[in-house]
């Protein structure tokens, strides 16, 4: 993409040229969706080699598991166990933690755009989904996003309830894991029925509105020390908002808050959005530079 001679958009560009970026100077890098996809496949392939090579490096599934012998548990997966039997164990009680204090870190809800392997089968859905509106074929579906909390208490009341981790069964996350780091299985099937879905019928209708694994992420994702930042370089043409995977967390790009902003001399601002998976794309086509990441904390190092 080159975003600074004109104003392609991932939606309206080819797949394939969104992962990789000319800068001012025409030079040719990576953006960040290349990076994450990277990131996510190097993750999945270490799940893989630990377990079929033995290489004993990154074991288990993104449920729970164990890097260079320390522990690593998925957050809603340890509150799901305790509701449905009371009990913690130890190392149970560390790995959450340690997931905890790293994506207070890096932003919460970066594990959605940098660490899921559902995320990428999502955005290749979500091109054949805005190729299908565009020719007319389908109609876009949106919902409100804050459906999700209905969903996040939910699951949790049905482990509660019944003493079991229910969400587990139907979550493409842990099956596309598992899948990965053990072999293949039938509940591959339903991955595919909830892309279809997202395909046919609502954009991204997974991670936007049902997934509690990110809704509990971006809990944390309000006060996380990584943020994407809002300069006064912005010109509103809202090109931010036709690619963004949470487009309600750029609220501030909007014009309408200028005169606002003047009078209390504001030049810059974080994106504090909960929902902000931190995927970068909207750095990738913001042709001012008006968006980029920053450490909130950056001042006490």
């Amino acid at each position: 993409m080159d975003k600074y001679n004109n104003r392609e958009t991932i939606k309206h560009s080819s797949f394939w040229s969104t992962f990789f970026d000319r800068t001012k100077d025409g030079k040719k890098k990576f953006s960040y969706r290349m990076k994450r996809w990277i990131l996510i496949i190097s993750i999945h392939l270490l799940f893989f080699l630990s377990f079929h090579v033995d290489i004993q490096m990154l074991e288990g599934t993104l449920s729970g598991s164990r890097f260079l012998g320390f522990h690593l548990i998925d957050i809603f997966t340890t509150i799901e166990l305790f509701l449905a039997t009371f009990e913690l164990p130890v190392n149970m009680i560390i790995g959450t933690a340690t997931i905890a204090v790293f994506y207070l870190l890096v932003g919460g809800r970066s594990y959605c755009a940098w660490v899921c392997p559902y995320g990428i089968l999502s955005e290749i859905g979500e091109k054949w989904h805005d190729t299908l509106v565009n020719k007319k074929i389908i109609k876009e579906r949106k919902f409100d996003h804050r459906v999700r909390h209905i969903f996040w208490a939910i699951f949790l009341s049905l482990s509660f309830i019944s003493g079991y981790l229910v969400f587990e069964t139907f979550n493409v996350v842990g099956i596309l894991s598992r899948m990965i780091a053990y072999g293949w299985s039938l509940a591959l099937l339903w991955v595919v029925v909830v892309l279809a879905f997202e395909v046919f019928y609502s954009r991204r209708a997974w991670c936007t509105y049902i997934c509690p694994i990110g809704t509990t992420y971006g809990y944390l994702g309000k006060i996380s020390a990584l943020r994407v930042e809002w300069n006064d370089n912005c010109d509103h043409c809202m090109v931010c908002h036709d690619v963004c995977f949470e487009n309600q967390v750029l609220e501030i790009t909007k014009a309408k808050y200028d005169k606002q902003r003047e009078e209390k001399g504001i030049t810059r601002e974080y994106i504090t959005g909960a929902d902000c998976t931190l995927c970068g794309r909207c750095i990738d086509v913001c042709h001012t530079d008006a968006l980029n990441f920053d450490f909130r904390l950056k001042s006490l190092v």
